[in-house]
């Protein structure tokens, strides 16, 4: 089977978001694959995806101090400056993420860790609604 769909997520302020349950609300079908991969394309250039930590939210907070440490919004250098301080910065942060994930499916579940959950990593002030891809390929489970 092969399945795409489109996912709007709601806007979200600056910072790195668990967002695993929108992701499979989004997927009812997910249930009826016995062996498959789930990808998540983010169809923009200044958030990203990642896989980590769903418990505490500390780590969320720390990913957030530590990119805006490495990569500053406003450094002087930046020559692409039309779209505000935050623009570039949030450009080269979804360059290091990624824009994408790919995960496993087994018998109707995500094979995720213990401690695992898909992050929208959300790199502007004001990023508004994120669009995602959903694409789901697997051999159906028999009844």
């Amino acid at each position: 089977m092969w399945l795409s769909r489109d996912l709007t997520l709601r806007p979200y302020p600056r910072g790195f978001h668990l967002i695993t349950r929108e992701v499979m609300a989004a997927l009812p079908e997910l249930s009826g694959v016995q062996a498959g991969l789930l990808h998540l394309h983010l169809q923009h250039t200044s958030a990203s995806l990642t896989l980590n930590e769903n418990a505490s939210p500390e780590v969320r907070r720390d990913f957030e101090r530590y990119f805006n440490h490495a990569v500053p919004d406003g450094w002087p250098a930046f020559e692409h400056t039309l779209e505000g301080p935050d623009d570039m910065a949030a450009h080269i942060k979804a360059a290091l993420l990624g824009p994408s994930l790919t995960l496993p499916v087994r018998s109707g579940r995500l094979q995720l860790g213990t401690w695992q959950g898909i992050y929208l990593c959300e790199h502007r002030d004001q990023g508004g609604a994120r669009g995602l891809v959903l694409t789901l390929h697997g051999e159906e489970r028999r009844a």
